[in-house]
């Protein structure tokens, strides 16, 4: 197909023909079935794995490349009936990973604690992704300037006064991704 009419068929509403849908599935290595959108309503990784799938471990600064443009991570952390995880908007401001939450929540009782941070990416027609986990202490932003730019850069979606700014200073910083081994 030529990239002209793969162009076409992204940006504009198509009659793809079932013959022309095999073929672009063929070649992108995946099912004209997920072309089409089935599964988006189910959670994510439920696909079918990769033809030679293959496990890497990423490099710290491959990890920070890959979360640094921010977005929805989840904070992992302890409390007296075990692990909780919940999610977040973050930001990575000045080497630290930043977010903010309410007073007198899970989140602002992180503070002074040890927590990990983990962010994933995953994409389903070609059965790859990634995930980079972060471990370190949480503790309060107070100064000024930094909530100033935090407060610019980390929009919370569930909204609300979200007015506890919380840093992870990164201790540890490790990763992994899955590559099908079948893309060129």
């Amino acid at each position: 197909m030529s990239p002209e009419y793969i162009d076409y068929l992204e940006h504009q509403t198509a009659n793809i023909t079932a013959e022309a849908l095999v073929r672009l599935a063929t070649g992108l290595e995946t099912t004209g079935a997920s072309l089409l959108g089935e599964g988006v309503d189910r959670p994510a990784g439920g696909g079918r794995p990769g033809r030679r799938p293959r496990l890497d471990r990423l490099t710290e600064s491959e990890c920070r490349a890959l979360i640094g443009p921010g977005g929805v991570g989840r904070v992992v952390f302890s409390t007296d009936h075990g692990p909780e995880a919940l999610p977040v908007n973050y930001s990575f401001v000045k080497d630290i990973l930043v977010f903010r939450t309410a007073p007198n929540t899970p989140l602002a009782a992180v503070i002074g604690t040890d927590v990990g941070f983990e962010v994933d990416r995953l994409d389903e027609a070609f059965s790859e992704g990634w995930s980079v986990l972060i471990s370190g202490p949480a503790s309060k932003i107070t100064e000024p300037a930094l909530v100033w730019q935090i407060a610019d850069a980390v929009k919370p979606w569930a909204g609300g006064d979200r007015d506890v700014f919380i840093r992870l200073e990164p201790r540890r910083i490790s990763g992994r991704r899955i590559n099908s081994g079948g893309r060129r």
